[in-house]
């Protein structure tokens, strides 16, 4: 081993105590059980559902409170329990108001919360759980947890200790410490599979959760990257980021998260569409919407269409500016023939559902009128001041990436561009033909370039048009079918136009060969479990559809949390759980609101499909951290080695 390694490493352990301490340390860690990932997928704003999944670690609480309790608490008494680990600030506010004698209901649950979470610590050294404790109560945890009342000597101690902190009147604070102790110990790793944004209001409550998360990746998706691109100035991505808002009556995340100003576009549109009907434009229906006055949502429509022929121009103009992605048939604008009202697409006219469009000049359909260049000015100029978003989208940078590979799991959001014989499709990325991982890792380049200060002006503005490319390009990993029907979906009838032929990878995907070859590609080891897990195609589980592919190769993990989907997909969401007993996913019911959880109990009603089973319990050495910490033991074996035979002194 390299000399001046060796040195630098007898910094941080000058003594062979030190050394033979850190071995000891590190080959019992890999003795532990595999600690628990989490994995979720198309988030779609929904804040309340994540949280309360988050909280309840996909039942993996509940399921611990009843292995401890079932035989000796109520029903009541047992959700009662769980609802507590969830919301402890908001459920002690109700229980003061209900129980006569709080200082026994403190003791018993101090009791019974040291209990649960003496169990979920099992899986980590004391050293770690040490650092996770809050500082306040830190010491006094420590002694909790680790003090057995089974042994005569300590019960004592241990009960002066539950007294004390009720007698000190810091019960409610060292309950809802222990709670949040619990809810931390529960999940090690949370993975999230892309589309945080779009469709529900609070996809900027997620991120704030998930940025400062303890212990977190992102593989991002086709919405994570429109929000993204907006970020980055296209004008393109801002207008359907606007668009997708107003079609679900949604802009709580663009005005009360982030701050940026809709005023401008509420006067363009007033101005431009007031005698407007705007009928196809209406707010698609949910509770949102139904709270809305009529004029309250003939504003949201006139400011719907407002921005979705804006959007049409500018992706037009990127098409045409970008010959490379092949997409010129796809600035459909220039097909338009006001006089006739129809559209030409692919070669044949549709008569349009909507034939006013004051704003488009016949000579020239993409070219913006000054009053939408002055629009659409403004909308970026608001987006660059929100610092909230700045953050966020340093976060999707920091944390996230194209896709993943953990413990011989490659996860991606949506797909790895197939042919139809099922190799790997070779895309143009930048002149180079790439396919596979040589892909994904060329597109992760491109879109870092559009926030790379660095770069000249022209590389960022090449990548941040390239996000476009991947919102809807055809040979997109995050989009992959042959068009997005965006236009015909508003304006033509004739619904075969709305037709989104998938690649070949949706087609394919149920064949393990084909799997195994992605997987190779990726460098994932044929030895052992190995799996490809990804999202952004709702499963249909109302139609039968099961989201275990390619004899268990494959796991897609979008059961559609967002409320739009629930009718499609029959549930409403999925979250995998990888522990140290195997797979199982859990299929979740619609969750009615936190306010619901807190106040009467409920639960989001989940059901456990096991996915894979180990024939062993995993433990610390099976997974990439014990790889890690191999490595770390071989090379303090030679620091050792180095010590005893005198090449490196001891320090003191």
């Amino acid at each position: 081993m390299d000399y001046h390694y060796l040195q630098l490493l007898s910094q941080s352990y000058p003594t062979t105590a030190s050394v033979a301490s850190a071995i000891i340390n590190l080959r019992a860690i890999l003795q532990l059980p595999k600690p628990t990932e989490h994995f979720m997928a198309d988030l779609h704003g929904e804040n309340e559902a994540f949280e309360h999944v988050l909280r309840n670690a996909s039942g993996n609480i509940k399921r611990r409170v009843y292995d401890l309790f079932e035989n000796k608490l109520s029903a009541d008494e047992l959700q009662g329990l769980c609802t507590l680990i969830y919301y402890p600030e908001q459920k002690l506010e109700l229980i003061k108001n209900e129980h006569e004698n709080l200082d026994v209901f403190y003791e018993t649950t101090l009791h019974r919360l040291v209990a649960i979470c003496r169990d979920v610590a099992a899986k980590y050294t004391r050293a770690k759980v040490r650092r996770w404790l809050p500082e306040e109560f830190a010491y006094v945890i420590e002694e909790l947890l680790h003090t057995g009342v089974e042994v005569e000597d300590k019960r004592e101690y241990y009960a002066v200790i539950v007294r004390s902190i009720i007698e000190t009147h810091r019960s409610e604070a060292f309950i809802t410490a222990l709670c949040y102790l619990i809810q931390r110990l529960s999940v090690e790793r949370l993975h999230i599979l892309g589309d945080i944004f779009d469709r529900g209001p609070g996809a900027h409550i997620i991120m704030d959760r998930l940025c400062s998360y303890h212990h977190l990746d992102i593989a991002w998706g086709n919405h994570d990257m429109l929000w993204m691109g907006a970020a980055a100035g296209n004008l393109a991505c801002i207008a359907a980021v606007l668009r997708l808002s107003l079609r679900y009556a949604n802009t709580r995340t663009l005005e009360d998260g982030y701050g940026i100003s809709l005023m401008a576009l509420a006067t363009f549109a007033m101005e431009t569409y007031g005698d407007d009907p705007c009928t196809i434009f209406m707010p698609k229906t949910d509770e949102v919407a139904v709270n809305m006055s009529e004029k309250e949502q003939m504003l949201l429509a006139r400011m719907h269409k407002a921005i979705t022929v804006i959007g049409f121009k500018l992706e037009g103009q990127l098409y045409e500016r970008h010959p490379e992605w092949k997409m010129e048939e796809r600035a459909v604008l220039r097909g338009l023939n006001l006089q006739k009202g129809t559209v030409r697409i692919e070669g044949t006219d549709y008569e349009l559902l909507d034939k006013n469009f004051p704003t488009i000049n016949c000579d020239d359909p993409l070219r913006l009128s000054p009053e939408e260049e002055n629009l659409m000015y403004r909308l970026r100029h608001s987006i660059d001041m929100s610092d909230r978003l700045r953050r966020h989208i340093n976060c999707l940078l920091l944390r996230g990436s194209m896709y993943g590979i953990y413990n011989s799991n490659l996860l991606y959001h949506a797909s790895v561009p197939l042919c139809e014989d099922g190799s790997l499709r070779e895309v143009e990325v930048r002149g180079q033909k790439v396919s596979g991982r040589a892909l994904m890792d060329a597109v992760e380049q491109m879109v870092r370039s559009a926030f790379d200060d660095q770069l000249t002006k022209s590389d960022r503005k090449e990548g941040s048009d390239y996000i476009w490319y991947l919102w809807c390009g055809p040979d997109s990993p995050l989009f992959d079918k042959r068009k997005m029907a965006t236009f015909e979906r508003y304006f033509v009838a004739d619904k075969s136009t709305h037709h989104e032929e998938k690649g070949w990878y949706y087609k394919l995907r149920d064949n393990e060969a084909v799997c195994d070859r992605i997987l190779d590609d990726f460098g994932i080891d044929r030895k052992g479990h190995r799996h490809i897990i990804n999202g952004h195609v709702p499963v249909h589980v109302s139609r039968g559809e099961n989201p275990i592919k390619a004899g268990g190769k494959l796991m897609v993990i979008d059961g559609g949390f967002a409320k739009a989907y629930h009718d499609t997909t029959g549930i409403a969401g999925y979250t995998l759980v990888y522990h140290s007993r195997g797979f199982q996913l859990v299929q979740h019911e619609p969750f009615a609101s936190a306010h619901d959880a807190i106040e009467r109990g409920t639960d989001i009603r989940s059901t456990t499909q096991i996915v894979e089973m180990m024939g062993r319990r995993a433990r610390v050495a099976d997974t990439d951290k014990g790889m890690e910490l191999r490595r770390q033991i071989s090379d303090l074996k030679e620091l050792l080695a180095a010590y005893r035979k005198g090449k490196i002194k001891e320090g003191r």
